[in-house]
């Protein structure tokens, strides 16, 4: 695979399942096995009304999983046996057939299916005596989007695209920038590399299986490990291991004595995480509506040039550089002009919209700025990370000069205190991440949500 592909959802193919009426059942059991292909059927008066759809409303028991048989059931059998996982496929599949498209001797149904999965489902319904025929893509209609959870990682980060919404099938498919993005913010505010190495270490044991009531997050464990790993390394650069104990010493910065450089790095990262956003916003606009809307968009280029301009003529101001300063407000200037002509025809000109495309140009110049200043809080809730640490390493080496009995409870508040920051701040730091990369980096990226792919898929009853 290509990298580029790697940056896009999953390439969707336009077919139609094309069979002769006496091989329809046997070509949808095939294609409901493979669960790679969603199928549309025109609504029809039949459909619902087979005879397994007519016993399963009836049966009254819990289906834990609809399931096909090679053969056509017995309806009656089946609901006497208890076999209700075979009418309630059975009854999936009538309604497919139900609304299948019939024209002379053959009868088809449209659908999307990846376009690498075509080559082996074709191989699998020509044994059927079916065929999976390639369409022209119809216009105006976007196809579905899968996104790609070809590896661990992956499939680890994609919950954090998929809780926000689905990405439109033409734009960047950001999960691994998404995720990387998440898991440095968090180890920013959650840096400790002790803390991170139990993160690590509970990473490991999902990996692993253990322990077995949590098996349903083992795909996790490397969104958890890259979280461990990014709070180790900027634990190591504040010199935090369990707190200010000294045994990592400061790389960087120390946190409570230089807070105004961890404020202006948090802010620098938001910087650099915004201008990124930017350009995946740029890009995602040129392919759903051209260059003219990529260039008119306050999400666009419109909106990166005002908030590279405008970061220019902020850091000439302040070093005293006037050319830095001029060249930074000539491209704000033109940015913002761009993002004015946007606004004044998406609110469809007039007066009018003159003066709601002025409202909205000043709410957008405050808003860049109040994006900016809000990833502070990387620095902030940093800084709270490492004044708990030091409180609890505090009490800790207090105690530690007294007797035997000062000692254990030195290390009774060592453990209960590394226990409380640690809760507190992981629970903390994970959603304050999750809030940066919603509504400051992800309201740049999407602006419109696309439609998941749903593949049909009841597994085939094994002989």
């Amino acid at each position: 695979m290509r990298w580029a592909d790697g940056l896009q959802p999953v390439r969707m193919a336009r077919v139609a399942l094309v069979v002769p009426p006496d091989a329809l059942r046997a070509a949808l059991v095939t294609v409901a096995d493979s669960g790679t292909v969603e199928l549309e059927h025109a609504d029809v008066a039949e459909a619902g009304s087979g005879e397994a759809a007519r016993r399963v409303p009836r049966s009254g028991a819990r289906i834990a999983e609809p399931r096909l048989s090679v053969d056509p059931p017995d309806p009656a059998a089946c609901a006497r046996t208890g076999r209700f996982d075979l009418l309630a496929g059975e009854a999936q599949l009538e309604e497919y057939a139900a609304g299948a498209i019939r024209h002379g001797s053959v009868v088809a149904l449209p659908g999307w299916c990846p376009a690498d999965r075509l080559p082996g489902l074709a191989v699998q319904l020509a044994a059927v005596d079916a065929a999976l025929v390639p369409l022209k893509m119809p216009r105006g209609v976007d196809p579905p989007t899968l996104i790609r959870a070809d590896n661990a990682v992956r499939r680890s980060f994609t919950g954090l695209v998929r809780t926000y919404g689905t990405v439109p099938y033409v734009d960047v498919d950001p999960t691994l920038l998404a995720g990387v993005a998440y898991v440095v913010m968090f180890g920013m505010m959650f840096a400790d590399a002790g803390h991170g190495l139990l993160l690590l270490l509970g990473a490991a044991l999902l990996r692993l299986g253990r322990p077995r009531r949590l098996v349903q997050l083992h795909p996790l464990w490397p969104f958890v490990a890259g979280a461990g790993l990014a709070s180790a390394v900027f634990g190591v650069l504040f010199g935090e291991f369990f707190g200010p104990t000294g045994v990592a010493p400061t790389g960087w910065l120390s946190p409570l004595e230089q807070p105004v450089q961890l404020l202006a790095a948090g802010i620098g990262l938001g910087a650099v995480l915004l201008a990124m956003a930017y350009v995946a916003g740029a890009v995602n606009r040129w392919r759903e509506g051209g260059a003219r809307v990529a260039l008119y968009a306050p999400s666009g280029i419109a909106g990166a040039a005002l908030f590279v301009g405008l970061g220019g003529l902020s850091a000439g101001v302040y070093y005293g550089q006037i050319s830095v300063a001029a060249a930074g407000g000539v491209v704000a200037a033109v940015g913002c002009t761009l993002a004015g002509i946007g606004l004044y025809v998406g609110a469809g000109g007039g007066a009018a919209g003159a003066t709601q495309a002025a409202v909205q140009l000043f709410d957008l110049v405050l808003r860049l700025g109040a994006n900016l200043v809000s990833f502070a809080r990387l620095a902030a809730f940093g800084l709270t990370h490492a004044a708990l640490g030091a409180l609890v390493w505090s009490a800790t080496s207090g105690l530690w000069r007294g007797g035997w009995p000062a000692v254990l409870g030195a290390v009774a508040i060592f453990v209960l205190g590394n226990v409380v920051t640690f809760s507190l701040e992981a629970l903390v730091a994970g959603v304050q991440a999750l809030r940066l990369e919603y509504y400051e980096l992800f309201s740049r990226v999407f602006e419109a949500e696309g439609r998941p792919f749903r593949p049909w898929h009841v597994p085939k009853e094994s002989p």
